[in-house]
């Protein structure tokens, strides 16, 4: 049986046995004062015997001064003062709002514990020949793995033979399962729903998408926010003193009245009013249930100390290609479009072995043809010659035709027609003759605009970085919206425009930068929030960034900071609350309005609704 579930009987089995025993105190209150106290010790010792020995054991560690030295102080002391009902009700409410507690502490756990359900439990693996079934980190790089209907893939790897749809709902929130044939890339965790897929595992599995997401996940909890760290400081500091100020309040003013039962009582309320649990727990539970609910959506928040930083985000920079762009090119056009099939066939025979991004997206778009016989060289800078003992093929820049004294006077002349100005284009000449243009262009992702137009309509400030060239930058920030770009920037280059950047910035400003590349990582690092699109991200700008997207949509950056200024309104809302209310209750408790009932609700009640408060940052429909 679960630690939550045996405080919940046991609180139940107390109440039940005290409001009975509470009706019958009040009908027979002045007969039998020792069979009272005997009762209702009983009922305490049921509903608070964890309270007591936690108390007596943090004592004996050197920790005195917690919550539950506060409830067994208070407690004891209105029972041996006769305030029986009053004592047993200060450890039954307790208790409630203990289970209360673990109750949304456990919501908040399930919400992130879906991730853990990631972890895949085997891999089947070819072993000469023989597919056998082993633990994922037990197949190394190279080897092949079998995935069927309904597994999780174990590994990261590439399709080699079969196709199905995927379910990658877990990593990236996005419920609508995607398509996947041979050469697509897999990650782990994901499910393939049906079909049959062959994978040839690209990394070890502690390298793996699901190692990396699961440690994310566990080290959240260690990074604290300002505001953690302010509330574990006053706690430290805050205990002590009320125990001290209760004592303060039962002997000073007995000293003058000599009434030492009444201001006793008062102290004893004073503590269980000071208990304070509200704040030690709803402000790390809303910070959890933040992640929680950023991890629902596909956003893995690394700490606590990141939500608070991208709720404050107000200078985005973005990197373009990956980021804002798909960064995967494609053919857009072939020109003159009459010779399209000749242009497509004899890019083809250049192309076909080159693993160059440009080279890759036109062979995609080719129809194959026999290839076989042709001397393939390569130009660096200029692009690809293939020859056989008929014919001499270009493929490649402008460069290379003029290099190799190609007429090139109608390419202007296509170009402008077709506005090819901002794509990236593959001449082609057949023995000396040139013969059409293939534009490739790397595509805007479809949310980057309306997620930069979010941005500036909140008044934050937009930046993008490329290394690309001017025109190429140009029709991207022109296309997305952004009015502030830097192009043709090498790593360093971005690392000092960002310097730049955080350096101009006005106080206050928090400056996010979003990007996905090997060499975005230390720009990622260098930010005040670093961001990386987890899906097509390498790995090292995964490890240096403070957030994930693992779905990649820039538009995630926006919900994002949502869940994250919806979490830090939630944290504000209850130190506010519980300080407003615990500093009244201290102050009315010491002039004693209000008894240890009052003291009681003031309490529970306090903690109830700060928990309940809390549980709303897992619950993000609406971003």
């Amino acid at each position: 049986m679960s630690k939550n579930k045996k405080r919940l009987i046991k609180t139940i089995v107390a109440l039940a046995l005290f409001i009975p025993a509470f009706i019958l105190y009040l009908i027979f209150k002045d007969k039998g004062k020792y069979v009272w106290f005997a009762m209702f010790s009983l009922i305490y010792l049921i509903a608070g015997y964890d309270i007591l020995y936690k108390a007596v054991r943090n004592i004996l560690h050197g920790k005195v001064f917690d919550e539950n030295f506060l409830m067994a102080i208070a407690s004891l002391g209105a029972l041996i003062l006769g305030e029986y009902t009053e004592a047993v009700a200060v450890m039954i409410f307790y208790q409630v709002g203990e289970c209360f507690q673990s109750y949304a502490v456990g919501k908040s756990r399930a919400s992130i514990s879906k991730l853990m359900d990631i972890r895949p439990d085997v891999a089947r693996v070819i072993r000469n020949g023989i597919e056998e079934e082993v633990f994922p980190d037990e197949v190394s790089v190279g080897e092949i793995i079998t995935v069927r209907a309904g597994d999780k893939i174990p590994l990261d790897g590439i399709v080699i033979e079969g196709n199905c749809h995927l379910n990658t709902s877990a990593l990236t929130g996005e419920s609508r399962p995607i398509s996947v044939v041979v050469g697509d890339r897999v990650l782990s965790g994901t499910v393939c729903l049906d079909g049959k897929l062959m994978i040839e595992v690209q990394k070890e599995f502690y390298d793996g998408t699901v190692s990396k997401i699961l440690d994310m996940v566990e080290n959240a909890s260690t990074k604290k926010a300002k505001v953690e760290n302010f509330i574990s400081v006053f706690a430290k500091y805050y205990t002590p003193c009320v125990v001290f100020s209760a004592i303060a309040l039962a002997i000073i003013p007995s000293l003058f009245t000599g009434n030492w039962q009444e201001w006793t009582v008062r102290a004893l309320t004073f503590l269980v009013v000071s208990c304070p649990c509200a704040l030690v727990i709803s402000v790390p539970l809303s910070f959890f249930g933040g992640i929680g609910g950023a991890g629902n959506k596909g956003i893995l928040i690394k700490g606590a100390n990141y939500v608070e930083q991208i709720s404050k985000a107000n200078v985005f920079v973005f990197d373009k290609t990956g980021t804002l762009t798909k960064g995967k090119f494609s053919v857009v056009g072939v020109y003159p479009e009459e010779k399209r099939e000749e242009i497509l066939k004899y890019a083809y025979v250049c192309e076909k072995n080159s693993n160059h991004p440009i080279a890759k997206a036109i062979v995609e778009e080719c129809v194959p043809k026999n290839a076989d016989g042709y001397e393939i060289e390569e130009i660096a800078g200029k692009g690809v010659i293939a020859k056989n003992k008929t014919e001499r093929i270009l493929c490649g820049n402008l460069s290379l035709l003029s290099s190799e004294n190609v007429d090139v006077g109608e390419v202007q002349n296509l170009i402008q027609q077709n506005s090819l100005e901002n794509k990236t284009c593959a001449y082609i000449a057949i023995n000396g003759q040139f013969l059409g243009i293939i534009a490739v262009a790397d595509t805007v992702r479809e949310d980057a605009k309306a997620c930069v137009s979010n941005l500036k309509k909140q008044g934050y400030k937009v930046y993008m970085l490329t290394g690309d060239g001017e025109q190429s930058a140009r029709f991207v920030a022109e296309e997305v919206g952004v009015d502030n770009y830097f192009y043709g920037l090498l790593p360093q280059d971005k690392m000092q425009r960002i310097e730049e950047i955080i350096a101009n910035k006005q106080k206050g400003d928090v400056v996010a930068f979003i990007g996905d590349g090997i060499n975005d990582a230390p720009v990622i690092m260098r930010a005040d929030v670093g961001v990386s699109m987890g899906g097509v991200g390498s790995d090292s700008a995964i490890e240096a960034s403070d957030v994930v997207l693992m779905y990649d949509k820039p538009s995630a950056i926006v919900t994002a900071k949502k869940i994250a200024q919806k979490t830090m309104r939630i944290v504000r809302q209850n130190v506010i609350f519980a300080l407003t209310i615990k500093l009244s209750a201290l102050i009315l408790s010491a002039f004693g309005i209000g008894g240890m009932w009052y003291a009681v609700f003031a309490d529970v009640g306090v903690s109830v609704l700060a928990i309940l408060n809390a549980m709303r940052a897992m619950r993000n429909k609406d971003f």
